[in-house]
């Protein structure tokens, strides 16, 4: 009987698969072949786990090749994704703008499930995959198509500013997407005094402060972001006195509210390599510090984050797994992806910054 890997998979049972077909074992070879990339990591992943991740990466790396295919990876996955094999990194602004740019003709999105949706939706010709489709968001949950047409017909005429987190059902009955670091200039560009803006509450009443216009908000949240409180903040101060603390605009306003910086991922990093503190604490998902840290130099990263269990459900095993077998692919249904293209687009035109 055929062996096959599944969400429910243990990972030494998924390796022990693998290996059936792949060369996992660590030799010097390997360990020459992939000294550049550890390199990168060797801060974050000791050597004794090196040796276990390195033939996945090697094998992912050689088979992607093979299979004409590039790898999309969010900032929150970890550092053996992020470093080792990924071909494009970023937060959902970058990624969607990078998938518009896609040569090759599959897609493997090592982030969530409307992540994966949103290089579907912008090249319906292409392959997507998705390394675990349990891989969801709890702001994408959080409301669907029918609520949007529900809040349309409660505020008619109003146009409505959907957060990319979303599925792309609700992306194809909305007006524009935005991203946390766009929401701001795209509430400003829309027509009119008050805007619809979804699902998450706390980016609303984030950007809600920075504009004239009156923002109509929906009771969604990240997981991840939603249960930081300014009490946690005091405690990091006290803790970490000298540090700077900075934190996503998906965290509740009072947190926003007490942090030296707050912004998107992309605003996070780059303010970050910019003004180089001693000592910072990224509020937000853990992977993001790992990997921040292990591009920047004289800065000491100190821990106040939580974990996202949706972006760990992607690991090694899983994609080389996805890649070798071509699951698990992602489809969009084509009445849905004309629309929901279309104010993926138009955020994207909206963000283009003039020559």
């Amino acid at each position: 009987m055929l062996q096959t890997i599944n969400a429910q998979t243990p990972l030494k049972e998924a390796r022990a698969i693998l290996a059936d077909t792949f060369d996992l074992k660590y030799s010097k070879a390997v360990e020459r072949e992939t000294a550049d990339i550890y390199e990168r990591v060797r801060d974050k992943i000791p050597q004794v786990e090196w040796s276990f991740y390195a033939p996945l990466i090697l094998q992912i790396n050689r088979l992607k090749k093979q299979k004409d295919a590039v790898i999309l990876a969010h900032n929150y996955q970890t550092p053996q994704i992020f470093h080792g094999v990924a071909d494009v990194v970023g937060d959902s602004l970058q990624l969607a703008v990078e998938a518009t740019k896609v040569e090759q003709s599959v897609i493997v999105q090592c982030g969530v499930h409307f992540m994966a949706e949103t290089s579907k939706i912008l090249n319906p010709q292409k392959t997507v995959l998705i390394p675990d489709s349990r891989a969801g968001c709890s702001l994408a949950e959080s409301i669907s198509a029918e609520d949007v047409e529900a809040m349309r017909e409660m505020y008619p005429g109003v146009p409505v500013v959907t957060y990319v987190n979303t599925s792309a059902a609700v992306k194809a009955v909305t007006d524009v997407c935005c991203t946390s670091s766009n929401a701001l200039d795209i509430v400003e560009k829309v027509d009119g005094d008050t805007v619809i803006m979804i699902p998450d509450q706390f980016l609303a009443q984030n950007t809600a402060k920075k504009t004239n216009k009156k923002v109509i908000t929906w009771a969604g949240a990240c997981e991840v972001h939603e249960t930081f409180t300014a009490e946690d903040i005091a405690e990091l101060r006290h803790a970490y006195p000298a540090a700077k603390i900075i934190a996503h605009p998906e965290c509740p306003p009072e947190v926003v509210d007490v942090v030296d910086f707050a912004g998107s991922t992309a605003a996070m990093i780059d303010w970050v390599k910019t003004e180089k503190p001693q000592r910072v604490v990224m509020v937000t998902e853990c992977s993001m510090s790992d990997n921040v840290a292990s591009e920047t130099t004289g800065v000491d990263f100190l821990r106040g984050c939580n974990i996202c269990p949706h972006m760990k459900r992607i690991n090694l095993e899983n994609v080389l797994w996805s890649l070798h077998t071509g699951t698990e692919e992602v489809t969009v249904p084509e009445d849905i992806i004309a629309p929901a293209r279309q104010a993926v687009e138009r955020m994207i035109e909206m963000s283009r910054k003039p020559n």
